[in-house]
Protein backbone atom coordinates (compact mmCIF):
# COMPACT_ATOMS: atom_id res chain seq x y z
CA UNK A 1 0.00 0.00 0.00
CA UNK A 2 1.18 3.54 -0.69
CA UNK A 3 0.77 6.07 2.11
CA UNK A 4 0.66 9.82 1.64
CA UNK A 5 2.18 11.15 4.81
CA UNK A 6 0.63 14.33 6.20
CA UNK A 7 2.67 17.49 6.43
CA UNK A 8 3.95 17.98 9.93
CA UNK A 9 6.02 20.79 11.46
CA UNK A 10 8.86 18.55 12.63
CA UNK A 11 11.46 20.16 14.87
CA UNK A 12 15.12 19.63 13.98
CA UNK A 13 18.42 20.60 15.54
CA UNK A 14 22.11 20.18 14.82
CA UNK A 15 24.54 19.08 17.50
CA UNK A 16 28.15 17.99 16.98
CA UNK A 17 27.58 17.82 13.21
CA UNK A 18 24.67 15.42 13.74
CA UNK A 19 21.03 16.08 12.98
CA UNK A 20 18.31 15.38 15.52
CA UNK A 21 14.52 15.33 15.35
CA UNK A 22 12.19 15.90 18.27
CA UNK A 23 10.10 12.80 18.89
CA UNK A 24 6.76 14.08 20.20
CA UNK A 25 5.76 10.59 21.31
CA UNK A 26 8.83 9.91 23.46
CA UNK A 27 9.23 13.61 24.31
CA UNK A 28 12.95 13.64 23.48
CA UNK A 29 15.45 14.51 20.80
CA UNK A 30 16.59 11.50 18.79
CA UNK A 31 19.22 11.11 16.11
CA UNK A 32 17.68 11.63 12.69
CA UNK A 33 18.49 8.48 10.76
CA UNK A 34 16.71 7.32 7.60
CA UNK A 35 14.80 4.75 9.70
CA UNK A 36 13.84 7.39 12.28
CA UNK A 37 12.47 9.61 9.50
CA UNK A 38 10.19 6.75 8.37
CA UNK A 39 9.15 6.06 11.98
CA UNK A 40 8.26 9.71 12.67
CA UNK A 41 6.22 9.99 9.48
CA UNK A 42 4.23 6.80 10.07
CA UNK A 43 3.54 7.87 13.67
CA UNK A 44 2.05 11.18 12.56
CA UNK A 45 0.11 9.44 9.80
CA UNK A 46 -1.51 7.11 12.35
CA UNK A 47 -2.52 10.00 14.60
CA UNK A 48 -3.58 12.55 11.99
CA UNK A 49 -5.02 10.38 9.23
CA UNK A 50 -6.25 7.26 11.05
CA UNK A 51 -7.24 8.85 14.40
CA UNK A 52 -5.01 6.69 16.60
CA UNK A 53 -4.68 8.20 20.09
CA UNK A 54 -1.05 9.21 20.60
CA UNK A 55 -1.32 8.12 24.23
CA UNK A 56 -1.86 4.51 23.08
CA UNK A 57 1.22 4.37 20.87
CA UNK A 58 4.54 3.16 22.27
CA UNK A 59 7.80 3.78 20.42
CA UNK A 60 10.88 1.55 20.74
CA UNK A 61 9.10 -0.79 23.15
CA UNK A 62 11.34 -3.42 24.69
CA UNK A 63 10.14 -7.00 24.56
CA UNK A 64 11.71 -10.20 25.78
CA UNK A 65 12.06 -12.98 23.25
CA UNK A 66 13.34 -16.04 25.12
CA UNK A 67 16.58 -14.72 26.66
CA UNK A 68 16.94 -11.88 24.15
CA UNK A 69 15.78 -8.32 24.58
CA UNK A 70 14.45 -6.73 21.40
CA UNK A 71 12.80 -3.41 20.56
CA UNK A 72 9.61 -3.00 18.55
CA UNK A 73 9.59 0.21 16.54
CA UNK A 74 5.90 0.92 17.16
CA UNK A 75 3.30 -0.85 19.26
CA UNK A 76 -0.28 0.39 19.26
CA UNK A 77 -2.42 -0.59 22.24
CA UNK A 78 -6.16 -1.06 22.39
CA UNK A 79 -8.15 -1.92 25.49
CA UNK A 80 -4.86 -2.12 27.44
CA UNK A 81 -3.46 -4.85 25.17
CA UNK A 82 -0.98 -4.74 22.27
CA UNK A 83 -3.08 -4.47 19.10
CA UNK A 84 -0.60 -3.65 16.32
CA UNK A 85 3.15 -3.88 15.71
CA UNK A 86 4.82 -1.79 13.03
CA UNK A 87 8.41 -2.45 11.98
CA UNK A 88 10.09 0.50 10.25
CA UNK A 89 13.07 0.32 7.91
CA UNK A 90 14.91 2.99 5.99
CA UNK A 91 13.66 3.68 2.48
CA UNK A 92 16.26 1.63 0.60
CA UNK A 93 15.53 -1.57 2.57
CA UNK A 94 13.22 -3.87 0.60
CA UNK A 95 10.05 -5.07 2.31
CA UNK A 96 10.76 -8.77 2.06
CA UNK A 97 10.42 -12.03 3.98
CA UNK A 98 13.32 -11.15 6.30
CA UNK A 99 11.54 -8.02 7.56
CA UNK A 100 8.25 -9.89 7.85
CA UNK A 101 9.92 -12.68 9.84
CA UNK A 102 11.37 -10.08 12.21
CA UNK A 103 7.95 -8.61 13.05
CA UNK A 104 6.44 -12.08 13.33
CA UNK A 105 9.10 -12.98 15.93
CA UNK A 106 8.23 -9.81 17.84
CA UNK A 107 4.63 -10.93 17.82
CA UNK A 108 5.37 -14.18 19.68
CA UNK A 109 5.10 -12.56 23.13
CA UNK A 110 2.67 -9.80 22.09
CA UNK A 111 0.00 -11.64 20.08
CA UNK A 112 -1.39 -8.61 18.24
CA UNK A 113 -4.24 -8.41 15.74
CA UNK A 114 -2.27 -6.44 13.11
CA UNK A 115 1.35 -6.47 11.96
CA UNK A 116 2.86 -4.02 9.50
CA UNK A 117 6.20 -3.40 7.85
CA UNK A 118 7.13 -0.14 6.16
CA UNK A 119 10.07 1.64 4.58
CA UNK A 120 8.04 4.78 3.96
CA UNK A 121 7.66 4.13 0.24
CA UNK A 122 6.05 0.71 0.60
CA UNK A 123 3.89 -0.54 3.46
CA UNK A 124 2.38 -3.96 4.04
CA UNK A 125 -0.24 -4.70 6.67
CA UNK A 126 -1.80 -7.99 7.72
CA UNK A 127 -4.63 -8.87 10.03
CA UNK A 128 -3.93 -11.97 12.10
CA UNK A 129 -7.00 -14.02 12.93
CA UNK A 130 -7.45 -17.68 13.88
CA UNK A 131 -3.95 -18.59 12.68
CA UNK A 132 -4.41 -16.86 9.30
CA UNK A 133 -2.87 -13.66 7.96
CA UNK A 134 -4.97 -11.52 5.62
CA UNK A 135 -3.39 -8.66 3.69
CA UNK A 136 -5.08 -5.31 4.29
CA UNK A 137 -5.46 -2.38 1.90
CA UNK A 138 -5.23 0.31 4.59
CA UNK A 139 -4.60 0.80 8.27
CA UNK A 140 -7.85 0.40 10.17
CA UNK A 141 -9.34 3.56 11.60
CA UNK A 142 -9.00 3.54 15.38
CA UNK A 143 -12.46 3.85 16.93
Amino acid sequence: MKINFPNHPFRFKQEDNKEFIFDEFRKLWVRLTPEEWVRQNILHYLVKERSYPASLIAVETEIKLNDLRKRCDIVVYREHLPWMIIECKEMNVPMNATVLEQVLRYNIPLQVTYIAITNGTGTHLWKLENGNATAQDAFPVFD
